[in-house]
């Protein structure tokens, strides 16, 4: 009898964490699982903000697919994927193509720029390793640059968005900036951090205490936020921004993009039925269409029922996902038919202020700031590498940093 094939699409935290439960969950005779990325590591999503202002090293963000698979169950191919053909149950690769009996689509994001003129010529994405580690050496060249040229806007870090990924950036820029300056002997009140959001204020959606204590933490280290503003254009040399009717311009070498994201464009070209890009999929993560094409992370859109909204693409719900994708697979595949409905149980959220602080919301309600939410927030982190590769891959790539 033919072992099936299994595709998985895409190592991020869903699409890997559903490889690493597959091959726990079915025998090497049971079907070929094979995972596809175009990278040969696993990366960090939310350690990217580290990355690009250069606190955390991009080797520690990242982990060889390698060390967390066991290749005598699981196929690993290099490649990027160029299209998906879900009549024929095939996958086109930029280097050749795969069949295949179920599908797991994990392809991640991409940014969304909205139409903002300038933004994909001249501002930087947090999007990847190699994104991130493009912020990181362009703050170094810029702050190297500065004595020969004197031109301020080497020193004006211009951050548009105001959410998860812009705040906890700017967090660490107040971490960076400082050892920047020593560092190219330049004085810290030359060097400007401006955060500029649409909303009313930064973390829409988060609790009114929560935001005011992130902004007042860094404020206190020179972040400036220019809220109720929108981005109008992004020039080499500069930004404009709209705030009350009025146009305004601020002179920057440095601006980075962190407003939005999408789900990967390959899924809506590839003729899935899809709402902006993402797949609504059924209870048990199916798309509506094939029952042998599961989707998870950014692809999937799931709603809320309570809100009326979609649950945001978290690494937290993406992680979740993946039990439900893993054991409805392995069910599919032993014959059993026994097919688990998802539910998001939200453990918490948690958003970094810089190494040293942070806030946000644990166990329901309760309220945490400063150093306990660092250490909480650290601790999730160090939990996913424990839950993905063990006590080794914890010891190798975990955040013990609890007390500076």
């Amino acid at each position: 009898m033919k072992k099936p094939n299994i595709v998985v699409l895409g190592a991020g935290y869903g699409g890997i964490m559903t490889t690493v439960k597959l091959q726990k969950l079915l025998n090497a005779g049971d079907a070929n699982i094979t995972l596809v990325n175009k990278n040969d590591y696993h990366y960090q999503t939310t350690w990217l903000h580290e990355v690009s202002a250069g606190t955390v090293h991009q080797d520690q963000a990242r982990i060889s697919i390698k060390d967390v698979i066991n290749e005598h169950k699981v196929n690993f191919v290099k490649d990027a994927v160029v299209e998906i053909k879900p009549k024929e149950n095939k996958v086109i690769l930029t280097n050749g193509e795969l069949d295949y009996d179920y599908l797991v689509i994990g392809l991640g994001f991409e940014s969304a720029t909205f139409g903002i003129p300038g933004l994909e010529e001249n501002a930087f994405m947090i999007n990847d390793i190699n994104t991130s580690r493009l912020i990181r050496e362009h703050l170094d060249y810029n702050f190297a640059e500065y004595h020969k040229d004197q031109n301020p806007a080497r020193l004006n870090i211009v951050v548009g968005g105001g959410g998860f990924t812009g705040i906890e950036f700017v967090g660490e820029l107040a971490n960076r900036v400082p050892e920047l300056c020593e560092e190219y002997d330049i004085d810290k009140s030359q060097v400007r951090i401006i955060n500029i959001e649409g909303a009313p204020t930064v973390l829409p959606g988060f609790d009114p205490e929560l935001v005011e204590y992130a902004m007042n933490s860094l404020e206190a280290r020179g972040v400036e936020f220019v809220t109720g503003a929108l981005l109008k254009e992004a020039k080499p040399d500069a930004v404009v921004y709209e705030k009350d009717g009025k146009l305004n311009e601020i002179p920057t070498l440095t601006t980075v993009w962190a407003a939005g994201v999408k789900a990967n464009s390959i899924v809506a070209d590839s003729g899935f039925e899809h709402n902006r890009g993402k797949i609504q999929v059924r209870p048990d993560m199916r798309s509506p269409e094939y029952d042998n094409v599961f989707v998870i992370g950014d692809c999937a859109l799931i709603m809320n029922e309570e809100s009326g909204r979609p649950f945001p693409p978290t690494a937290q719900i993406a992680i979740q996902q993946s039990d439900t994708v893993s054991h409805n697979v392995a069910a599919l595949v032993k014959g059993n038919g026994n097919l688990a409905g998802f539910e998001y149980k939200p453990l918490g959220t948690l958003a970094s202020l810089g190494h040293n602080d942070a806030m946000g919301v644990v166990f329901g309600d309760k309220k945490l700031f400063g150093w306990k939410a660092t250490f909480m927030k650290k601790m999730s982190d160090n939990r996913y590498l424990l839950k993905l590769g063990g006590v080794g891959l914890l010891l190798k790539k975990g955040k013990f940093n609890f007390f500076y």
